[in-house]
């Protein structure tokens, strides 16, 4: 039984391959998948910076992973749409890996008498097909922050949902900064 194709992108370990440049050098990536994230912060920023989001959700990867753009441009348009249509403006969300690594495949015929048309194999590079952000163990790849309880309850499940849409396994930091400055008092 062969590898699935998202188990072959989703390495453990991989080389960053990063370089791209507007030359026509074999050194450099000559042509670069566009970037497929729209939007890095959504929501309501200003209120986040006077300190009135105290409840936060940190989404972190549990393992060593690649996540393409696309797969975290589907979760970040999911979150987003249902948190704006639901409670506008009263949350601040962002997307904190940025996809740098660029992905190749070389591609191979399929079919009947494929396996006499396929030459060169041997130490093959492949050509770019898509962007990936290369994520340790620990790091974060989504944080929301909410001004009311009803919001972030919301995220929490919204987040929840979205774990099906990532490659790898994921834990969650909660955090409640008004009963922290009540503890503190």
């Amino acid at each position: 039984m062969g590898l699935r194709k998202a188990n072959s992108y989703s390495k453990k370990k991989v080389v960053p391959y990063t370089r791209k440049s507007k030359q026509k050098s074999k050194a450099f990536i000559k042509a670069v998948p566009p970037q497929s994230i729209v939007k890095f912060t959504m929501g309501n920023e200003t209120a986040f910076n006077q300190g009135k989001c105290p409840f936060i959700i940190r989404m972190l990867a549990d393992e060593n992973v690649q996540i393409r753009s696309n797969a975290l441009e589907a979760a970040r348009q999911y979150v987003n749409r249902k948190l704006e249509d639901t409670f506008p403006n009263q949350y601040l969300y962002k997307v904190k890996p940025y996809p740098h690594h660029i992905q190749r495949e070389n591609k191979m015929l399929t079919g009947a008498g494929a396996d006499r048309m396929q030459t060169g194999m041997q130490l093959s590079f492949g050509k770019p097909i898509a962007r990936a952000a290369i994520l340790r163990k620990g790091e974060l790849i989504f944080f929301i922050a909410s001004q009311t309880p009803k919001v972030d309850k919301l995220a929490r499940e919204l987040l929840h949902r979205i774990k099906a849409k990532l490659p790898c396994k994921v834990k969650f930091i909660y955090q409640n900064l008004t009963v922290q400055a009540e503890e503190n008092e």
